[in-house]
């Protein structure tokens, strides 16, 4: 018993510090082994098998008290589970709406060639300013980057400073070809938007938003590129859509500071 009660002791104090870096499989697993160790020390206490200890009501009481937390932390911990489930299938559904709409607006795009979406595991609205960004390459999260990685992505950054948007878009179209899933492939798609924005191409623009912000749910652009797709979607006529995209900013990035231009466009565009 005296073992049981040491490895309980040791699962009591360090479960909260593992859980930190766990998965809530991981977590629920813990909690599993956890309640079974309950169990046993109950059915050893229940059995007279005290090893020498003194065992008194009080401990039995403490003991339920423990189990029945343990057993609602468990249930918490499989709700909370099953809303990111439901959030993520969500939001992949909606993406995948969004890339079937603009595959029927967009002239000779075969919906047949939509493949399976993957799982997400200021100023006027209606012309929002594109804001051209400085010629500087994001920090790339620790990852490595090729020498010609960085070298292509800056040379199409330099395209869109110096104003050559049709230039910097196929810049960015080409790094994401040659780099696909790169450190630097979210920003790549949302600047290829800014790109096509400034040339008045909605459609492909929408589609590269789209593209940074679903690739990259999230990465620092995540919130913009949000933000500029429902813009880009309410000048393709699309305004339920645009103003969805332009709610969903302050639903998931609450912190962002495009939460406010967002709301600022939303009453701009009459959205409901």
């Amino acid at each position: 018993m005296r073992k049981v009660l040491m490895c309980l002791s040791f699962a009591l104090s360090v479960g909260p510090l593992a859980a930190q870096d766990s998965s809530l499989a991981d977590i629920r697993a813990e909690l599993g082994q956890l309640n079974g160790a309950i169990v046993q020390l109950r059915s050893e206490l229940s059995g007279g098998n005290t090893g020498g200890l003194t065992i008194t009501g009080d401990t039995l009481q403490r003991i339920d008290i423990i189990e029945a937390a343990l057993a609602r932390l468990t249930s918490k911990t499989e709700d909370l589970e099953n809303r990111i489930n439901r959030v993520v299938t969500d939001g992949t559904n909606r993406v995948g709406d969004l890339e079937f709409r603009l595959c029927e607006l967009e002239e000779g795009c075969d919906l047949g060639s939509i493949g399976e979406t993957p799982l997400l595991g200021g100023g006027d609205a209606s012309s929002a300013p594109v804001a051209v960004a400085p010629n500087t390459t994001p920090d790339a999260g620790g990852a490595e980057l090729a020498v010609s990685e960085k070298a292509d992505y800056e040379r199409a950054q330099e395209a869109l400073a110096a104003g050559d948007f049709r230039g910097a878009a196929d810049k960015f179209a080409a790094f994401n070809e040659s780099y696909p899933g790169g450190p630097l492939a979210a920003d790549a798609h949302f600047l290829r938007g800014q790109a096509l924005a400034e040339l008045g191409d909605w459609n492909n623009a929408a589609r590269a938003y789209l593209e940074s912000f679903s690739g990259s749910p999230d990465a620092p652009r995540a919130p913009e590129a949000l933000y500029r797709l429902g813009l880009a979607l309410h000048k393709l006529g699309q305004s339920q859509e645009g103003c969805l995209m332009l709610q969903e900013v302050g639903v998931r990035y609450p912190g962002s500071d495009q939460v406010l231009p967002a709301n600022s466009s939303m009453r701009e565009l009459g959205c409901q």
